[in-house]
């Protein structure tokens, strides 16, 4: 049985694509990342803070937002730390994280957080919460660096 070169050529460009993906993901990188997060809901509520991604020994200032819906009320400040998973520069914390960003926030354990947003950056997050919050979770957030 004879492969076509068509089909050949196909399969080796197939092949080194996924070469070069898994070589780009074992050359990303890691930081940690802190910031605070007040909130208020009656049953819309939104979300606002700032805090810290230190990345290769350098700390950048990040603002954090979201908007949510549904049964919630209540007002609280989270206080926010974690890691920052396969990144290969500071901005690619920035975009949206949870079920709108094409990712999901899922509990992992009583306390951590782990949200995945479109550039494939993942944060794993731990949080202490202030206040009294009914429905008090991270789906939706967005960040941002701060200029």
């Amino acid at each position: 049985m004879q492969i076509s070169s068509r089909f050949r050529s196909v399969a080796v460009a197939a092949i080194a694509a996924a070469g070069v993906s898994i070589a780009s993901a074992a050359h990303a990188d890691s930081g940690t990342i802190r910031f605070s997060v007040y909130k208020a809901a009656f049953f819309i509520g939104g979300s606002g803070g700032e805090g810290t991604l230190t990345f290769h020994g350098k700390r950048y200032p990040i603002s954090v937002g979201g908007v949510s819906g549904g049964l919630a009320f209540g007002a609280s400040k989270t206080y926010f730390q974690g890691t920052v998973r396969h990144i290969r520069r500071a901005s690619d914390v920035t975009g949206v994280y949870g079920a709108a960003g094409g990712g999901g926030a899922v509990g992992k354990g009583a306390q951590v957080i782990v949200m995945t947003n479109d550039k494939g950056a993942q944060l794993e997050l731990t949080g202490r919460q202030v206040g009294l919050q009914v429905n008090a979770d991270l789906s939706g957030i967005s960040i941002a660096l701060k200029r």
